[in-house]
């Protein structure tokens, strides 16, 4: 697996580069536009995704860890290739994109480029309570946690919510317990 790629820009298109490294070889990597916005120098290193096909091996690079989380997420919902993730990446930043899916707003997933009404609606499902970790403080780093821990255990997203709705407390031990409680009565 291919985790990162450091190198020389030899050629930059809107939604390509060109990167040659060290040893001599030149990558084709598929890149957003907000990350080709972003490359100014000659020497860079990318965060990538290997999406490997019977017919082709694609390379997708990423600026930011955030962008390249946002898009090994969208890539996991059914119906959505790596095309169509790399065109979210290019519409929206990690930050606005955490917030159109926290706020459930379709009218923003839709301004994607092949993304319609029922696609919209599709993808903030899957999401759900998708969150990037941007500008969080400990305490939603601590729900994140315990919302993931109840559902290996099995229990369904809207039971989680409410259980973890009314609970105060700081650390993720004490949440998973106190959400527990509720969910076993």
């Amino acid at each position: 697996m291919i985790i990162a790629i450091s190198g020389e820009v030899v050629k930059k298109e809107p939604t390509l580069l060109h990167l040659k490294t060290p040893s001599g070889l030149t990558y084709a990597v598929k890149i957003s536009l907000h990350c080709s916005a972003s490359i100014d120098t000659k020497e860079i290193t990318l965060h990538t995704t290997l999406i490997v096909k019977e017919d082709s091996h694609t390379l997708f690079g990423f600026i930011s860890e955030y962008e390249k989380t946002m898009f090994d997420r969208v890539i996991k919902i059914n119906g959505v290739g790596p095309s169509t993730a790399l065109a979210i990446c290019s519409t929206f930043t990690p930050e606005s994109f955490q917030a159109a899916v926290m706020g459930q707003d379709v009218a923003a997933i839709k301004m994607v480029p092949g993304i319609g009404t029922k696609s919209a609606k599709r993808i903030l499902v899957e999401l759900g309570d998708f969150n990037l970790g941007v500008d969080e403080d400990s305490t939603s780093v601590s729900m994140g946690e315990a919302t993931m821990a109840l559902e290996s255990l099995g229990f369904k997203k809207e039971s989680i919510k409410k259980a973890l709705s009314g609970i105060k407390a700081g650390d993720t031990s004490t949440l998973i317990k106190e959400a527990l409680k509720k969910l076993s009565k």
